[in-house]
Formats: C-alpha cells, structure tokens, sequence
C-alpha cells in the first residue's frame, strides 16, 4: 500500500518566503553579528536592535525553530546565541562572512522576485528597467559604495566554489592567468596563493579598479596580482595561458555568450584553457535546482541572461575554435565549464 499523499512539500515550497525574509530581515539587522559569540537574551536583543515587544520573542524564535540561532533556556531569562553556521558565514566580522549576498537578495532580489508572473508572460526584466530608471548594472556601477556591496556579495557566493576550483584544476604547468570581469580580484587572490609562480591579472571596468585594488592590498598581494581596466566587449581581452570568466557568461543572451568565448579563444594561449565558473546546469535538466532558478534570476534582472548546461557550454566552445570541453563540479551548484585550446 502507498504511503499516504500529503501536500506538506508543497506547501513548505509555497510558504517558505515567511522563512526566506525572516533570515534576510535578521542579516539586514545585523542579528548574527550582534550576538557574536556572546549569549543575549530577547529583550537585550530588541534594545540592540531596535525590536518592538509585540514580535520580537516570535522572529527569534522562528529563527531559533529553523535552526538559525541556538537558545539556552527557555522564557524571558533565556538567552539566543549564533550556532556553529551563523557563527561562521553570517557574523560580519568572521573571514567566512557569506551574508553580503543575502544583503543584495533583501534589498534588490525579494521586491524584484514578485513580478516573476509578468517577466515569464513577457520575457522582460522586473527591475529598475520597468521605471526607466537604467538596468541592474547601470544602477549597482553608479554609486561606489552600492558597487562594493555588490562585490562583496559576489565574493561570498563564490568564495567556496573559487576555493574548490584551485584545488580541482593544476594550473602549476602555467604562466600566465587573467580572470575577465574579475571584479575585486577574489578569484586571482585564491590562484596566487595556491600557485606561487603564476602571474595573475584581473580585468574589470575602470570604475572597479580602485575597489580591486584595496582587496588585493588587504590580502597584502600587490606584488603578485595586477589589476587591469578595460572592458570585455569593447576591448581586446588580456592574453594569457589560463582565461576565466566567473558568473560573467550567464549575463548575457546567446550572441553576447558567443562574443565573449570568441574573444576568450582568441586570448588563450595554445595549449592553454578558457574556464567558466558558474552554477552549470545538468544536460537532462533534472537536478541542479539553483542553477535553474538562477536563470529565472537572470530574467527577473537582465535583458538577455540565462543559465546554460554543459552541452550548450560545449557547443559554443567548438564552435570559437576550442579542441574539447569538460565540466568539473566545485562546491554545492556551482561547476567549472573548461575549454582546451
């Protein structure tokens, strides 16, 4: 006999943007790096900040009941502190702070997600671009402080998948590395400190430049990673043994994806490789989840954006002029899509 039909998971997929704005509301609060690794009870949280009475005890513990706060002791003398997770990703002062992307999710994602019903009926963007008000590049690049958030919050969502990658691929037989649209050159930060004799450049717009450059001065790697200006469709890419391009391919509309691994080819050495990192999505479509709902994404805040699988990557490889391809899978969605000249 069947066990028995419920409508629980579709519900909890339904309902599960109660819990979604619960963390976002606590990253924008700075819950998780209040407490820090101190103990503090209900209403020591809502003096900090800034809580009515009515609700606080049901957002913390909502937040405790989904295990995103640990709490010793029950009532009013109970006291809430971060557990091992939000210790280490969503307290900002920790070196694994991941919360930057969740940041971008609540102040631009979650209002933009409630016109998916008019992006799929019209294929259009649900953003800024609805008001006249420019595209989701046009306002984040206008305003620096805007711009380094956002890059922050690349670095986060990447971090782990940038980590996976220098330790899946050997790139100790080369040279030379360039990461196009390296943004504030975290990705050249993790080759240079795994492959000391590597030379790192990362090629961002002019206006990313100078927040590229403080990165790369904290990490005290100046001498080893050089930041270039220029930009990707209007300039000739850096040449270079190795050529990466991280979340950049997934932006763009077909054509736009094929000029830019065109130029990828043109730039890599012989023998070299053209690297895509990017949530890649499964040939049969079935089950990288994030990957398609991140190109869903991509229609919510782009023109053209859309998340590809291997075989399309593979595709338009060959068809620039690269020998093979290969997909090599990195931290949870995110692959890298390698192609070999």
């Amino acid at each position: 006999m069947n066990a028995q039909v419920t409508p629980s998971h579709i519900l909890q997929i339904g309902m599960g943007f109660m819990a979604s704005k619960t963390l976002l509301s606590a990253v924008e609060l700075e819950l998780f790096t209040v407490l820090g690794s101190n103990g503090m009870t209900g209403p020591q949280l809502a003096d900090r900040l800034g809580l009515h009475p009515r609700s606080m005890y049901d957002f913390l513990d909502a937040l405790l009941s989904i295990g995103l706060l640990a709490r010793d002791g029950d009532g009013p003398t109970g006291t809430y502190s971060n557990t091992h997770e939000t210790s280490l990703f969503l307290d900002k002062n920790s070196p694994a702070y991941v919360g930057g992307i969740l940041e971008m999710a609540n102040s631009r994602l979650y209002p933009f997600w409630g016109g998916l019903t008019t992006g799929l009926k019209t294929g259009e963007p649900q953003n800024e671009l609805k008001t006249g008000k420019g595209g989701m590049f046009d306002v984040i690049y206008a305003d620096e402080l805007r711009l380094e958030q956002f890059l922050r919050a690349m670095q986060g969502v990447q971090s782990g998948g940038f980590a996976a990658l220098v330790e899946k691929l050997d790139l100790s037989k080369y040279s030379t590395f360039v990461d196009v649209g390296g943004a504030n050159a975290a990705l050249c930060t993790f080759v240079a400190g795994k492959f000391p004799k590597l030379q790192c450049r990362s090629f961002d717009l002019p206006v990313v430049a100078p927040i590229a450059k403080r990165h790369v001065a904290a990490m005290g790697l100046e001498n080893r990673v050089e930041i270039l200006a220029g930009d990707f469709f209007t300039d000739e890419l850096p040449s270079a043994d190795v050529v990466t391009m991280g979340n950049i391919l997934h932006d763009w509309d077909e054509v736009q994806k094929k000029a830019l691994i065109a130029k990828a080819f043109k730039a890599v050495s012989p023998g070299g490789m053209f690297v895509a990192i990017e949530n890649v999505i499964d040939d049969a479509r079935r089950k990288n989840t994030f990957g398609l709902l991140m190109s869903l994404n991509m229609l919510i805040e782009l023109p053209g954006g859309f998340d590809y699988t291997g075989a399309q990557f593979d595709g338009w490889c060959k068809e620039a002029g690269f020998t093979r391809t290969e997909i090599v899978p990195l931290a949870g969605p995110s692959s890298a899509a390698v192609a070999y000249k």
